[in-house]
């Protein structure tokens, strides 16, 4: 299953991510420790550095330097209206797929299919 988790993962990780931030602005490490606490204990710190560097580069994420009791600064990410604009997209497809997919496991495979 956890093969399987993963990568069902991939395409769902940059809506779990600005869904952490619709709450508050946050730094990588914050956003790891609230999806380890949702419940997705194997996501990878390094995993969502990249994730909200190509979200910056996308524009859906403001970034801030904020000052470090240890160590270099910290990007503190939060959500721009561009990035509220994409999760509410993000839902509205994640509730379109996971309606079929409950009718097409309610309903088991169908004859129409080949």
């Amino acid at each position: 299953m956890a093969k399987l988790l993963t990568e069902m993962l991939k395409g769902t990780l940059d809506g779990l991510i600005l869904a952490s931030l619709s709450g508050r602005p946050a730094y990588g490490y914050e956003i790891t420790a609230w999806l380890r606490e949702q419940g997705f204990p194997d996501i990878a710190e390094g995993t969502i550095y990249a994730l909200l560097l190509r979200m910056e580069k996308r524009g859906l994420v403001d970034v801030e330097k904020v000052p470090s009791e240890k160590g270099p600064p910290r990007k503190v990410h939060s959500l721009n209206a561009q990035g509220r604009e994409y999760l509410e997209e993000f839902w509205r497809t994640w509730s379109f797929l996971s309606e079929r997919l409950e009718q097409l496991r309610e309903g088991g495979a169908s004859s129409d299919v080949r």
